[in-house]
């Protein structure tokens, strides 16, 4: 019996599906969106079209009956730039919508799997099992949801304004044209405006199934975890990373440390004690160039550092950090701490007596 999927998919596992083009991704967004987009700037450019097109009819018509070089052709020259000057727009703004909303469901993916030949895909048989199948048939009602929705819709705006369009062969042509304009004009935005909501139930949809797919199983996550640590660059990635770490704690240790016990250039013992520890303790060391970020730490924060060759070698070999320096070494370290804290209060002293 398989065991259940019941754990949320790794960052790894999202990746791969990624990799074989998995992406939270609905066509039906992006055409509504760019739909909404084009109907938006069409009526925002509603006024201005109309008067536009007014004065373009009338050029026309005084052109037409002044010239005598083929009226017809430049017309129509005129009327086909009059037409893209209005529809451009509205062109580029459903594009870039088109566009924007795409790359923000699942951003750009190339995906070598699906281009690879599978006769599964091009098989009849399979393809018309899929499209009787519980899962086309459902598919096929949600498709009709939408449109049922919208053939309600206008049907109540029509019956809402039935009376108006059976008296409208007794009205002169522009309030015919106004009445027609301004029930397309309801019904589209409404269209549209189910369709919107449509879209964003269908994303969360598909978002929803995205997620139920990528799950795992215990036996996924420990598949995953054996494949990831048996990979050399993911174990050297991971003891890189601990390094870093380690040495930014180390950095951040020598700062609460009360002398640095160090050769010239090769080694860095940062050693802290309080008089109510019982020995003092090693908080960092190091060699070479993390031991020169040690004294470097140290002169920024005003820690003393006291050259002891011997001494700072012998304790980077025996003593661990974060563990007590031992007692063959107490003596050796008391002297050092013991000139540190009398010069300290040196200073102390004459600075009272400054005051």
């Amino acid at each position: 019996m398989s065991e259940h999927k019941t754990e949320k998919p790794t960052p790894r596992r999202r990746q791969k599906a990624r990799e074989q083009g998995q992406v939270v991704r609905t066509r039906e967004l992006p055409s509504v969106l760019a739909a909404a987009a084009a109907f938006g700037i069409f009526a925002w450019q509603a006024s201005h079209a109309v008067e536009a097109w007014r004065g373009f009819l009338r050029s026309s018509l005084e052109f037409s009956l002044q010239s005598t070089l083929q009226p017809a052709s430049a017309v129509f020259l005129w009327t086909s730039v009059e037409l893209l000057r209005w529809a451009v727009p509205a062109m580029v703004g459903a594009f870039t919508i088109a566009l924007a909303s795409s790359l923000a469901q699942g951003g750009f993916t190339f995906a070598t799997d699906p281009l690879t030949p599978n006769l599964k895909r091009i098989n009849p048989v399979a393809k018309l099992q899929q499209l009787f199948s519980l899962s086309g048939l459902s598919g096929l009602l949600k498709s009709l949801l939408p449109f049922s929705a919208m053939a309600y819709c206008g049907a109540r705006v029509i019956m809402r304004e039935w009376p108006a369009i059976i008296s409208a062969s007794n009205v002169d042509l522009f309030s015919f044209l106004r009445l027609t304009f301004a029930l397309l004009f309801e019904v589209t935005w409404k269209s549209l405006l189910i369709l919107l909501v449509w879209a964003a139930i269908d994303y969360l949809l598909v978002w929803r199934k995205h997620e139920s797919d990528l799950r795992m199983s215990k036996d996924d996550l420990r598949q995953e975890y054996k494949e990831t640590e048996g990979n050399p660059a993911v174990k050297s990635r991971i003891r890189q990373l601990q390094r870093r770490i380690r040495r930014a704690q180390m950095l951040r240790d020598a700062q609460t440390a009360t002398v640095v016990i160090a050769n010239p250039t090769h080694f860095a013992i940062a050693v802290r004690y309080e008089l109510d520890m019982p020995a003092p303790m090693v908080v960092a060391k190091a060699r070479d160039l993390l031991a020169l970020q040690i004294k470097e730490v140290a002169r920024w924060h005003g820690i003393p550092i006291v050259e002891n060759p011997p001494l700072a070698q012998l304790m980077y070999r025996v003593v661990p950090v974060g563990r007590e320096i031992p007692a063959k070494l107490y003596t050796a370290v008391a002297e050092i701490l013991a000139v540190i804290f009398r010069a300290q209060a040196k200073v102390r002293q004459d600075a009272k007596r400054t005051k």
